[in-house]
This record gives structure tokens, C-alpha cells and sequence, in this order.
């Protein structure tokens, strides 16, 4: 009884062993054929196959059915030649049109030529000759070839890829990618057809009539016209360029934005401005810009700096307006100046420094955060400043103070000294190096002055008033100070001037705040953390489409067709016939060392 059993389960496991190597091993089926012939000569062990005037010849193996005006079928080997308007069907997926195809049952491997069309439900691709990889469904061509997608565009490249199963094509090597608005060049792209994405690797390129993008890493989504760039990222607009570690692009909106280490170049206007957070609207000709935001205006001698929170750039090219809000600093090497907001025309070379409304005098800082400019040893305030320069020459032609005008200079030679004049409004006049040569204070002039003689002694000081007060400096240096109309006045000996008297209303020394340097116009800000970019991955190598697996496939029905004399002596097996012959040959390893034996004694 023990023994039945055991023959019965042998045979159940033979029989169920059979039936998956038989499951495994499907066969090439002619389906339907209008004519069959035989030539042993030239064809031997095929049968030749051709259409009649119903139907085409329909062949099917395993889920993939083609039809032909002409076949040569291989029985023996599990192999076929497919000849004139060629097609094969796989589902409701894969129609791939040719003039010529052969298809191996055995490594289930087609290779198609001549006007080669593979269409799937959202693009179709054309090219000269395709391998097609059924197991791991991928198609392959390295002859050139396009692939046209309607919302997208066509794409063309000399080697491409396509993955089924994931809806993806790899495009390599002289990628170009032409919409009617635009037109992609990349080293390689990655698109998938089911979303219209687009990844770049290597030098790449989106280019259009008012804009050009490059970068060597990006992400562009070909749906919707927006992009996602990193490494070496830049936007050239018109007259602008856009730099910036990782940017951000939308073409419907012609908007970009940026993150870390940012530069606008004006090409037009010699400008710069740098951040760590940036906006660009090309159609507003509008640039925002923040975090650690620094304005440049270059000038052949002299370039100035300009810094806040934050900066926006607006206008045409011809008419540039730059503002500049809270905290925000200039420097120039002979003159600086800060304000809460900093408003310049470039064009008619006028920059404004401005107090905010809600900056009264009820605001405990209105003090401190009053516009102020250093000019040499002088310090102006008011409640607004403008400062007027010439923007062929590129030097300064005046400045004017409206409002609790407000100057001071420390006295050369004693430590609390300081020469003050305040009015209600301050007119400064630059001579050729952009040093003050006049100064006019109009309107209820208040002024202290440290008299001293040619050897610096002090002769006194002088406490007046008057309706105006005139100063002309010459060499860097007061000259002459005049005083202009009800005048009231009285010079002190040091001894008979009170100290608490030796400062006028509004007295705000500042001299601590005062930018020596560009790297000075960022001393009170926040310590600056920049945002990790995670971005986009990099290029991640795929496995190649005639792999170690479809290489053995094709090694093992080559042997097998030997094994059999199914082929002549020096007639090339057909499974591998139009496999690079590089690839068919063994791989070598690496040679052995030899050991080296070891002298004890060394």
C-alpha cells in the first residue's frame, strides 16, 4: 500500500513539473496563413509563409500577436521573419508597426526595421530599427529615433529606451525636446508618458523666445510648464540673469524663484543683487529679493552697496526702481548711510532714505531708526534724506535733508566735542570727488562750534542762532561757516560753557552704527541658517537593456540551434544576429597572481 502511494505522488509531482516547464516553453503558433511553401535550399527546416487577398498571416506567442505579408518560420528553432507591413500587437498597450521584424520564442526577443512605429496610449515612437525585450518588457533603439507626444512636443535623441511596465522612456545622447513654446536640450532625459515629466541629467538647456534656462540637474513638468532646477541652475531673462542653487520655474506666470546663494545680474543697468530667497515676475519686470539681500550698483571706480531685509528691483530696463525695506544700510567708500527703507531711480540717479509713517515720535526707536548719511567726519540726519547723483558721470551732485535736519562732526582734539547745526532743512552741494564743498542748514538754525587756532588750540565755543547757517569745506576740511540774518550768539571759554549745554535738541551721536565696510552692512543681523535642499536625485544608472539575463537567453538558443544542426557550419544563429557582436563575446577575467612566496628570513 506504502509503495502505491509513493508511485502515485512521484507521478503527481512528474506531471505537475511537466505541465510548468510546459507552461514555460510556449511555442511560436501560426494562427492563420493564406499559402505555404518550403525551400531547403535557401530556407531549410522554415516553412515560408505568405498572405492571400482575406487576411494577413497571423502569428501569436504568448500575449503578443503578429501579422505579416510574408513570413520564414523556424519550427525547430521557435523562430520567425516577419516581412511587409509588419505589426505587432500586445493588448490594449503595444502596436509596433515595421517593414521587416523576426521574433524568437525562445528568448522572446523581436528586433524590428525599416519605418519602425511603436505607439502606446499617450506617445508614439518612430525610428529606424527597435529591439523589443518581452520578458522584461523594454524596448530599445541606438540609431536615432522621435517620440511624439501631443501635449508635449517631439522628442528626438540618438539612443532611447523605453520601460513599459513604468511608462518611462531614457533618452541619451544629443536629446532635444521641441514644443511650440519652447525647445529642451539635455545629455539625458528621463520622461514619463502617462505625466508628461521630464527629468534632465548633465548640461541642459530650455530654451524661448524671452527666456533660456540651464542647469545640470532638473525636473521639468511639460503638463503644466513648471520646472524645478538645481546645480549650476541659472535663468537668463531679456537683460537679467538668475543664479541660484535650487530655482523654481512657472511659464504660465513667467515667474521663477530661487533658494541659497542668489544673484540677479542686470546686464543692462551694471547692477547686482544677491539673497538667499528671490522672486522673478519677467512679465512685471519685477525682482524680490531676501535673506541677507545686497544690492550692487557697479561703477568703474566706486561701486555702491546697498542692504535690508528686503529688496525689490521693478521696472523696464530703461527706468529701474530698487527699494529697499526695513533696516536697511548703504556703503560707499566715501559716504554710507542707513534708514528703514531706501527708495532709488536709477534712471534720474535720485536715491531717498526714508522714515515710515508709523515710526513717530511716540516710537521708542524713531530715534535710532531716523534716516542718517556719514560723509567724511559728518553726520546728517532728518526725516528724510535725498541724495541726487548723476548717472552718466556716476558722481554725486547733491543731498537734501527735509525736516530736523541734524548735523554732526567730532571735535578733532577733545573727547566729548562735537560741532552740531540743526534746522529744519539741510541742501548739500558734492564737488568732483564726491566731497561736501557747501552745506546750507535753512530755517531756525541752531549750531555749536569748537573755535581753534592754526595750531589747534581752542579759542571757544560758539553757541548760535540764526535763520540759515552756509558751511564751505575745502581738502575734507571746514573752511568757512557763515551765519545768515537774526543772528544770536555767544563764544564760551571751555570752562564757561556748561556741559550739559554742549548738546542741541535731537543730539544722536551714531557713529557705532556707522557701515566701514560692505561686510559691516550685515553687523546686526540674525546669524543665517540656510535651508537644506534635498532637490532632485541624481542620475541613477539602469541596468543595461541587453543584460547578463537576455545575453544567456540568447547564448543558450544559439547552443541549442548548434547542438541540433539547425543551422549551417558558417551561417550566424539567429538569435543573435543583430546583437552587437561585442556583447556575444565571452567575458574575460581578470588574470590570476601568482603568489609570492616569502623568505622567512627577509
Amino acid at each position: 500500500m506504502k509503495s502505491f502511494k509513493i508511485k502515485y505522488l512521484l507521478l503527481f509531482i512528474f506531471a505537475f513539473a511537466t505541465s510548468i516547464v510546459f507552461a514555460q516553453r510556449k511555442t511560436i503558433e501560426i494562427k492563420y496563413a493564406g499559402f505555404g511553401d518550403k525551400d531547403e535550399e535557401k530556407f531549410p527546416g522554415a516553412q515560408i509563409l505568405t498572405r492571400d487577398d482575406a487576411q494577413q498571416i497571423h502569428i501569436f506567442h504568448d500575449g503578443i500577436d503578429m501579422y505579416c505579408d510574408k513570413a520564414i518560420f523556424y519550427g525547430k528553432e521557435d523562430f520567425v521573419e516577419a516581412y511587409g507591413n509588419v505589426k505587432m500587437v500586445q493588448g490594449d498597450t503595444i502596436n509596433l508597426n515595421s517593414k521587416y521584424a523576426e521574433y524568437s520564442g525562445k528568448t522572446q526577443l523581436a528586433f524590428a526595421s525599416g519605418d519602425v512605429i511603436l505607439t502606446e496610449p499617450k506617445s508614439t515612437l518612430t525610428t529606424d530599427t527597435l529591439y523589443f525585450n518581452r520578458a522584461k518588457q523594454e524596448a530599445f533603439y541606438k540609431t536615432g529615433g522621435k517620440v511624439v507626444r501631443d501635449s508635449s512636443g517631439t522628442i528626438t535623441s540618438t539612443i532611447g529606451r523605453y520601460f513599459m511596465p513604468r511608462k518611462k522612456y531614457r533618452f541619451q545622447d544629443s536629446v532635444k525636446l521641441v514644443n511650440p513654446e519652447y525647445t529642451l536640450k539635455t545629455k539625458i532625459l528621463d520622461y514619463y508618458t502617462d505625466t508628461g515629466h521630464a527629468y534632465m541629467y548633465g548640461p541642459s538647456t530650455i530654451e524661448d523666445a524671452v527666456s533660456k534656462i540651464y542647469c545640470e540637474r532638473g525636473f521639468y513638468n511639460t503638463e503644466n510648464d513648471t520646472g524645478y532646477f538645481v546645480k549650476k541652475s541659472r535663468i537668463d531673462y531679456d537683460n537679467r540673469v538668475f543664479e541660484g542653487d535650487s530655482m523654481y520655474f512657472d511659464r504660465g506666470r513667467s515667474f521663477a524663484s530661487a533658494t541659497n546663494n542668489i544673484k540677479v545680474t542686470d546686464t543692462l543697468n551694471n547692477s547686482i543683487v544677491k539673497g538667499h530667497y528671490a522672486e522673478v515676475y519677467r512679465a512685471k519686470d519685477s525682482v524680490f529679493i531676501t535673506k541677507r539681500a545686497l544690492a550692487i550698483t557697479i561703477q568703474e571706480k566706486d561701486s555702491i552697496y546697498m542692504h535690508a531685509d528686503t529688496l525689490m528691483v521693478t521696472g523696464k530696463p530703461e527706468h529701474r526702481i530698487t527699494r529697499a525695506y526695513y533696516k536697511a544700510k548703504i556703503y560707499k567708500s566715501d559716504i554710507s548711510g542707513k534708514a528703514d527703507s531706501v527708495h532709488v531711480d536709477h534712471k534720474i540717479g535720485l536715491t531717498k532714505l526714508i522714515n515710515l509713517a508709523r515710526l513717530n515720535k511716540g516710537d521708542a526707536f524713531s530715534a535710532a531708526r531716523k534716516p542718517i548719511l556719514w560723509n567724511l567726519k559728518n553726520q546728517m540726519t532728518g526725516d528724510t534724506i535725498h541724495l541726487k547723483s548723476n548717472p552718466e558721470t556716476e558722481k554725486l551732485d547733491s543731498l537734501i535733508v527735509f525736516y530736523n535736519a541734524f548735523v554732526i562732526s567730532k571735535d578733532t582734539i577733545s573727547e566729548d566735542g562735537y560741532n552740531q547745526i540743526s534746522g529744519q532743512k539741510l541742501i548739500g552741494l558734492f564737488d568732483d570727488q564726491n566731497n561736501l564743498k557747501q552745506v546750507n542748514i535753512l530755517k531756525n538754525s541752531e549750531s555749536i562750534n569748537y573755535s581753534r587756532n592754526e595750531n589747534g588750540e581752542l579759542i571757544g565755543i560758539e553757541k548760535s542762532k540764526s535763520a540759515d547757517i552756509e558751511m564751505y569745506f575745502e581738502n575734507k576740511e571746514l573752511t568757512e561757516l557763515r551765519k545768515l540774518r537774526q543772528f544770536d550768539g555767544k563764544l564760551y571759554t571751555e570752562e564757561e560753557f556748561p556741559k550739559n549745554a554742549r548738546r542741541l535738541r535731537g543730539f544722536d551721536w551714531r557713529e557705532d552704527e556707522r557701515p566701514n565696510s560692505v561686510e559691516d552692512l550685515f553687523s546686526e543681523d540674525p546669524p543665517l541658517n540656510l535651508p537644506k535642499i534635498k532637490g532632485l536625485e541624481p542620475y541613477n544608472d539602469e541596468e543595461e537593456f541587453f543584460n547578463d539575463d537576455l545575453i544567456g537567453r540568447v547564448k543558450k538558443a544559439d547552443q541549442e540551434a548548434k547542438d541540433k544542426n539547425l543551422i549551417k557550419k558558417d551561417e550566424k544563429p539567429k538569435a543573435s544576429r543583430n546583437i552587437p557582436k561585442q556583447l556575444m563575446v565571452p567575458k574575460k577575467l581578470p588574470p590570476k597572481t601568482k603568489k609570492r612566496s616569502v623568505n622567512k628570513e627577509e
